[in-house]
């Protein structure tokens, strides 16, 4: 099916739901999917995002940008994951207990304001990796319009690209908390030091990045092409000094290069 088609399929999808709440991070995904739900909807779609711990500043303000920009409303609320109990414990299913807590409480603010339906961000690539958030969304009746249209990520950035949504070329990007060794403790301070780390190496001009955490451990993951300028005197030594400062004891540069969930490696 071409792009043009899956992207009518997917407006016709949206235009049945005659109301929608999208869960809106920002991202490639949820960006192209608010942008169509609100073309066909108009008021009818309003953007729901989550502030918390493992949600950066920069990525919040994006959100208020974009629904700025575009006159959709935007409803922020805030999530206290850390206090969901099992979440700071990181077990294996920590993306299920999160994403069933965020969504029951999207649900409670969609009936408040009289919406029909609750929308998400997953395209088809999402369904073969590890992603116990999407068994919370299946229970929950949480609808995904992307997958259901059969958008693969490639196709969401090629029609993002198509209307004119500078996201199309946004690096991926996951919650803080997808940065922790499973079994690991999450705390605010840990969150934050990844989240400093992270905005260091964005503002040297690495986009497609990730700091994993292990311990006092910072595994830098960044795209192969970019190891070189890494290890350059300047950026290596700043790297290295910052990332000390804020309370790593060891850092170290993953050869394999950056991959999405990587942390779920060791129980495939």
């Amino acid at each position: 099916m071409s792009i043009n088609s899956k992207h009518n399929a997917l407006k016709n999808y949206l235009a049945s739901f005659g109301s929608v709440a999208v869960a809106f991070s920002g991202g490639v995904d949820s960006t192209l999917l608010l942008r169509v739900a609100h073309d066909v909807l108009g008021d009818k779609a309003v953007a729901v995002t989550a502030s918390s711990a493992s949600f950066p500043a920069r990525e919040l303000e994006g959100t208020k940008n974009f629904c700025t920009e575009n006159n959709i409303k935007q409803i922020i609320t805030h999530s206290d994951e850390l206090n969901i109990p099992g979440f700071r414990n990181n077990p294996k299913n920590r993306c299920y207990l999160c994403k069933k807590d965020l969504f029951t409480h999207i649900l409670k603010i969609a009936r408040e304001n009289n919406i029909a339906y609750v929308a998400e961000g997953s395209n088809t690539d999402d369904v073969g990796d590890y992603r116990p958030g999407l068994k919370a969304v299946e229970e929950l009746g949480i609808k995904s319009p992307l997958r259901e249209a059969g958008f693969s990520k490639a196709e969401v950035r090629q029609l993002s690209w198509e209307i004119g949504l500078s996201t199309w070329d946004k690096p991926s990007f996951a919650c803080l908390a997808s940065r922790f060794v499973y079994g690991e403790t999450i705390t605010e301070k840990k969150l934050d030091m990844v989240g400093k780390a992270e905005e260091l190496l964005i503002r040297l001009g690495f986009s497609q990045v990730r700091i994993r955490i292990h311990g006092d451990i910072a595994r830098i993951e960044i795209s192969p092409e970019d190891f070189s300028r890494i290890i350059q005197e300047g950026n290596r030594t700043e790297i290295y000094s910052t990332l000390k400062s804020l309370g790593f004891s060891y850092v170290s540069l993953d050869l394999k290069g950056y991959r999405t969930g990587s942390m779920n490696e060791v129980i495939r």
